[in-house]
């Protein structure tokens, strides 16, 4: 999961959170330009007892790993996570080496208007599964954030305001095996392919969703039909989960960004295109 918004919004303080409520190995890795690839990786290191060369596991060996402001850093050091999202390991000196099961990446990034950004290539925001952008909050919700650290809120303490573990590793891999068996109806299968194909034929974007775009958004709308209850997946499950699924695999042509358009409303005008199967 990708999540976007100016400094100051709570994105670290969530995927935190969301650690507190996870009883799994988690750590978390600050993203700055001068980060290397082997500093995420880990590298090949001279055992000082035995004079021999041996692997240094790099913070990226856990189940949840946080991955705060990945856009402060250069797309070389950027992509070091490519293989470990997609493969789930990593490969070091010739040598792959597996990820502990299951592994999580939980990034934020400010947008790249901002100082001192890079932005993140497009292989590898295609995959992450999810980008949700966090606003400003209203002036009601602002005043509960401020009622709140008046009280005595410490944002680096979330155990102390109430989080506690509530699932481990086998729960994690325990729902993975549940929406595994949500059905997909040959209709509802077909109306993603109809939405992803409609991105790419459309004429403000330069890129449009890829087939690993279109398997995205079939899992996520499996994982939201097993949330809410349901062991089969409906037009209106896609819908729900389209817009943060896909809006950030789709690229923007030159003349379209110099017109104002933006991507959400071209993928609501794609959405609004293919016929719902009933």
């Amino acid at each position: 999961m990708l999540m976007e918004g100016v400094p100051g919004v709570a994105k670290t303080l969530l995927v935190r959170t969301l650690a507190g409520a996870l009883s799994v190995d988690t750590r978390r890795v600050q993203f700055t330009p001068d980060l290397m690839p082997g500093d995420i990786t880990g590298s090949m290191v001279i055992d000082s007892r035995q004079g021999e060369l041996s692997f240094r596991e790099g913070p990226i060996f856990t189940n949840l790993l946080l991955a705060d402001e990945i856009n402060r850093t250069p797309p070389k050091t950027q992509s070091a996570l490519l293989e470990a999202m997609e493969e789930g390991q990593v490969s070091v000196d010739g040598v792959s080496r597996p990820l502990p099961r299951p592994f999580l990446v939980a990034a934020t990034q400010n947008p790249v208007e901002y100082e001192g950004t890079y932005p993140l290539p497009e292989a590898q925001l295609d995959r992450f599964l999810l980008k949700v952008v966090l606003p400003i909050p209203d002036r009601n919700a602002e005043l509960e954030i401020l009622r709140r650290h008046a009280a005595g809120f410490d944002p680096r303490d979330v155990a102390g305001a109430g989080v506690r573990p509530v699932a481990g590793a086998a729960d994690i891999a325990a729902g993975r095996a549940a929406v595994n068996q949500v059905q997909v109806s040959p209709e509802v299968a077909g109306y993603i392919v109809d939405i992803a194909r409609a991105t790419r034929e459309s004429p403000s974007l330069s890129l449009g969703v890829s087939p690993r775009g279109a398997t995205a958004l079939l899992r996520s709308a499996r994982a939201w039909a097993w949330l809410t209850g349901r062991d089969f997946v409906t037009p209106d499950d896609v819908k729900a989960l389209a817009h943060a699924t896909l809006v950030h695999r789709l690229g923007l042509r030159p003349e379209a960004e110099l017109e104002g358009v933006e991507v959400a409303q071209v993928l609501a005008s794609a959405l609004g295109s293919v016929p719902v199967p009933r």
